[in-house]
């Protein structure tokens, strides 16, 4: 085509401190860098990309924030109200020519309309897997309307699921294999599904930055030296897979033991888990930060042992720093792993046994750990958002191809 691609990006908010966002967020920065596209923002919210509001074409490239109005209230309210503002918004900007996209691309069924969609995470499959961790029994009544609340969003998202997935007129990217057999179970999708696997950010997660921040990291975190240092980063912690991690720190008894974990989740119901094995004072929850690297940099070991996962972006980033990883089978990250080599795979991520096995090899073992260290950032090294963002650029010129018969 003569002129560039014109792409609408339709997600609630981007920015670079959220694992799906951060995918979205280097796509479009190399979107626009390397291959001349033009790209709008249909979001409620945008950091951490340069962007021009108001503009066709900003200075970093052709990236433009097209502000959707949002409204206060609970998580599942206000996505009900985005779902039908970003349609509103883009099609007043279809009526006045202020924006008409040749391509729609959406990080999961954020609109009806879209042409790709990147499929991070099959709701249906991820309900299925952890429908009994959200039983209102075996929790405090305080905990109720959380689950509630959370339950019902998870409802919605497989009710759109089922009405968008199965159109095969949209192609969905899913970021591993496990979301293609994911699609096709739960949607009887196997056309114009695609696999592309996240990448990893070079300059920000290697060995060398970790090295150089690691002294600072730990004297800020006040961590001591002699300290074996694990972390567990990423949103919804159950579903990551902290009740069993705890477990089996609390079964090891080992005092040198530490555990950080990062992201946007309550760390309330944990609280009495924590109490009853003596571990408050070797659990620390980190606040959000954009330089998880840092965090990386004070952490000796990453342990992810996730319930359900379609990929998990976090443990990569941790491969790219030189980290030894414990990754979950139903975790996709787990497909580019060999165990033993450069990372240790759980097979079930709730044997506690099996997971205190491993960190205590870790620990345990200098040699392995270093070993899987180096071979997780040679791993690593061979992901790369450039790579991704070929691929989808490739797959955006071919659907612009068929729509438009060019």
């Amino acid at each position: 085509m003569a002129q560039p691609l014109r792409i609408a990006v339709v997600s609630p908010f981007l920015d670079k401190r959220h694992g799906t966002e951060r995918c979205v967020a280097e796509q479009v920065e190399l979107l626009a860098r390397d291959h001349g596209c033009v790209l709008v923002l249909y979001s409620q919210n945008v950091i951490d990309i340069a962007f021009s509001p108001g503009e066709q074409n900003s200075s970093n490239g052709r990236i433009t924030w097209r502000k959707v109005p949002s409204v206060p209230g609970p998580h599942l309210i206000r996505f009900v109200w985005w779902f039908f503002a970003n349609h509103v918004v883009r099609y007043m900007d279809r009526c006045t020519g202020r924006f008409k996209p040749d391509v729609v691309y959406s990080p999961g069924p954020n609109c009806l309309d879209a042409d790709v969609i990147g499929v991070h995470i099959v709701f249906a499959e991820f309900y299925a897997q952890v429908r009994k961790h959200l039983s209102l029994l075996g929790h405090p009544l305080g905990a109720w309307p959380r689950l509630l609340h959370r339950k019902a969003y998870y409802r919605l998202a497989i009710a759109l699921e089922r009405h968008v997935y199965p159109n095969e007129r949209i192609v969905l990217a899913g970021v591993a294999d496990k979301v293609a057999t994911d699609l096709l179970r739960n949607f009887g999708r196997a056309k114009n599904v695609r696999v592309i696997y996240h990448g990893v950010n070079q300059k920000t997660f290697n060995p060398k930055v970790k090295a150089e921040l690691r002294s600072a990291a730990r004297t800020d975190l006040a961590l001591p030296e002699s300290s074996y240092v694990l972390i567990l980063a990423g949103n919804d912690w159950t579903k990551k897979g902290l009740p069993a991690l705890l477990g089996a720190v609390a079964r090891l008894q080992n005092p040198l033991l530490r555990l950080l974990v990062r992201g946007q989740d309550d760390p309330t119901p944990f609280r009495a888990l924590l109490h009853q094995s003596n571990l408050g004072d070797r659990v620390v929850f980190l606040p959000q930060r954009v330089d998880v690297e840092w965090y990386y940099a004070a952490a000796d070991a990453y342990v992810g042992p996730s319930l359900e996962d379609s990929f998990a972006l976090p443990p990569l980033e941790a491969m790219g720093c030189g980290l030894p990883v414990i990754v979950s089978r139903q975790a996709g990250v787990s497909e580019i792993l060999t165990h033993g080599v450069d990372g240790l795979i759980l097979e079930n991520p709730t044997d506690v046994d099996e997971l205190a096995c491993y960190i205590n090899r870790l620990f345990s073992e200098p040699e392995l750990c270093k070993n899987l260290g180096a071979n997780a950032a040679n791993t690593a090294r061979k992901y790369t958002w450039d790579a991704n963002a070929e691929v989808l650029f490739q797959l955006f010129q071919g659907v612009y191809a068929e729509r438009h018969g060019s």
